[in-house]
């Protein structure tokens, strides 16, 4: 490899919106990130229904569902 021309390579805490914080290895000097492993709903299991402009009443409205699944 050349000299000097390569980054510094740097291990940060990197601080998700949650709070929480993970230690990576990156060549940043700080990284924020939105959402990580511990808020994210495929981790988490804890799945939320966005409802855009009721667009979920009206698929349930045909379909003949309700929201509890029933």
């Amino acid at each position: 490899m050349k000299q000097d021309i390569h980054p510094t390579y740097n291990v940060i805490e990197a601080s998700c919106a949650c709070g929480n914080k993970v230690e990576v290895g990156t060549v940043l000097s700080e990284m924020k990130v939105e959402i990580c492993s511990a808020c994210h709903p495929f981790f988490t299991g804890k799945q939320k229904l966005v409802d855009t402009a009721g667009r979920v009443e009206k698929f349930l409205k045909k379909y003949g569902r309700t929201i509890d699944g029933k």
